[in-house]
C-alpha cells in the first residue's frame, strides 16, 4: 500500500491494514507531514500523534510536484496493490497522477480517496472537519448538553470513514482476485455518519418528525442515561430490554419503577427519581450493589482506569510497542490470537 494521506482518516485506515499484515509506505511531501507539528511530544521530543499513526509503516519523502517525483511515484505504483490519498478532489489529476494514469501503469491498482465531501456533488470543494460533517449530517443536533450541540471524541465521521475505507479496499482486493482489475473508491468523510443513523432515519420516516435530542438514545429515556453518584462520578445505565430494566429496579429496591419503563419520552419524572437514587450512593457502592444484577450498568471510567481493567489487559487491546509507546491495536482475535505489535516508524 502507498499512503499519500494526512491527518487521521487515511492514516488510521492504513494503520489498521498494517495490523492485518499489509506493507505500507507512507509518502510525505519534502517538508514532512503536518501532523508532525500537532499534539504533544514525548520525553524525547517525538510527536506522539505522528508516531502513533505511522507505526509499522515505511516513510518516504517525494516531491510529487516535480517531474522526478512523479516518475518515482509511478514506479512505486507499478508494483503496488493500493493507493490511499486524502487530497481535495482533482489534486492528483492536476499532478498527473489520477486514477486513469495510475491504472495505465498498473491495471490492478486500487485507489481509495478520503476527502471531505467526495469527488462529486455541490459540496465537492468545501472544507470541513469532523464537527462540520456531523453538523451537516444531522447528528450533532441530537448530541446536546445544556442546549448546545457537543463535539464527539473520538471524531465520529473521521473514524467511521477510516473503517469504511478499509472495508471498501478489502472488497476491492477480493474483486480483483477474480478479474484482475483495480478500481477507484471515493469515501467522503461527510457521508460516513449517514449509514450510522439508519435507525434514526427509519424512526423519522415512521413518525414523520426529526428524532429529538430527548429521544431514547439521547437522554429522554430514564433507562438509558448516565447518572451522577454521591462522590461526583457517573454510572451509565443501558437497561433497554425489559429484563435488564426489571433487574436494575429490583436490585435498586424500587420495583415500582418496573412498570414505568413504557412511559412516554422524555421520562422527566422517572429520570429525576432514578437520579436521586444514584446520588445517594458512591460509585464504589453502586458497583458493589449491582455486581450480580446483570442489568447493563457500568461505571463511567477515565481512559487510565479503562486501560487498567482486567478486560483490556486480557484482550490485549492496548500494549507497549517496540519503542515503548502504547499501541491500540485492531480489536479482533484470529484463531485465538490478537494482532502482532506494529514495528517502529521505518526509513525516516
Amino acid at each position: 500500500m502507498l499512503d499519500l494521506s494526512r491527518h487521521l482518516p487515511g492514516p488510521l485506515a492504513t494503520l489498521l491494514m498494517v495490523d492485518m499484515g499489509a506493507s505500507v509506505t507512507k509518502i510525505e511531501a519534502p517538508g514532512g507531514d503536518e501532523v508532525r507539528t500537532l499534539g504533544p511530544k514525548d520525553s524525547a521530543g517525538r510527536p506522539v500523534f505522528f508516531d502513533t499513526l505511522s507505526a509499522g509503516k515505511e516513510l518516504l519523502r517525494i516531491d510529487l510536484k516535480s517531474a522526478q517525483g512523479t516518475q518515482q511515484f509511478l514506479e512505486l505504483v507499478r508494483n503496488a496493490d493500493v493507493v490511499v490519498e486524502s487530497f481535495r478532489p482533482g489534486v492528483l489529476q492536476r499532478l498527473g497522477l489520477g486514477y486513469a494514469t495510475l491504472s495505465k501503469v498498473n491495471k490492478g491498482i486500487i485507489v481509495c480517496a478520503l476527502n471531505g465531501f467526495g469527488s462529486g456533488g455541490p459540496w465537492r470543494d468545501r472544507a470541513g472537519h469532523d464537527l462540520n460533517y456531523l453538523a451537516l449530517a444531522g447528528v450533532l443536533n441530537r448530541n446536546r448538553a445544556g442546549g448546545a450541540p457537543l463535539p464527539f471524541e473520538p471524531p465520529l465521521a473521521d473514524s467511521s470513514a477510516s473503517l469504511f475505507a478499509v472495508i471498501a479496499v478489502l472488497g476491492a482486493l477480493r474483486a480483483r482476485a477474480r478479474d484482475g482489475m483495480g478500481c477507484e473508491i471515493d469515501v467522503a468523510l461527510g457521508d460516513a455518519a449517514m449509514p450510522l443513523q439508519m435507525l434514526q432515519i427509519a424512526e423519522m420516516r415512521a413518525g414523520g418528525e426529526d428524532p429529538q435530542p430527548s429521544g431514547l438514545f439521547t437522554g429522554g429515556a430514564a433507562y438509558y442515561a448516565s447518572y451522577e453518584t454521591l462522590d461526583g462520578r457517573y454510572m451509565a445505565l443501558g437497561a433497554v430490554e425489559p429484563k435488564f430494566w426489571s433487574a436494575f429496579c429490583s436490585a435498586a429496591g424500587h420495583e415500582e419503577w418496573i412498570a414505568r419503563q413504557a412511559e412516554p419520552l422524555p421520562q422527566t419524572r422517572l429520570h429525576a427519581e432514578v437520579a436521586g437514587f444514584f446520588k445517594s450512593l458512591s460509585m464504589a457502592e453502586c458497583e458493589a450493589r449491582f455486581a450480580d444484577a446483570d442489568c447493563c450498568l457500568a461505571p463511567v471510567l477515565t481512559l487510565q482506569e479503562s486501560l487498567a481493567t482486567e478486560h483490556v489487559r486480557m484482550r490485549k487491546l492496548v500494549r507497549p510497542g517496540p519503542s515503548g509507546g502504547l499501541q491500540a491495536l485492531l480489536p479482533l482475535h484470529v484463531n485465538g490470537e490478537p494482532p502482532a505489535l506494529r514495528g517502529s516508524v521505518a526509513g525516516e
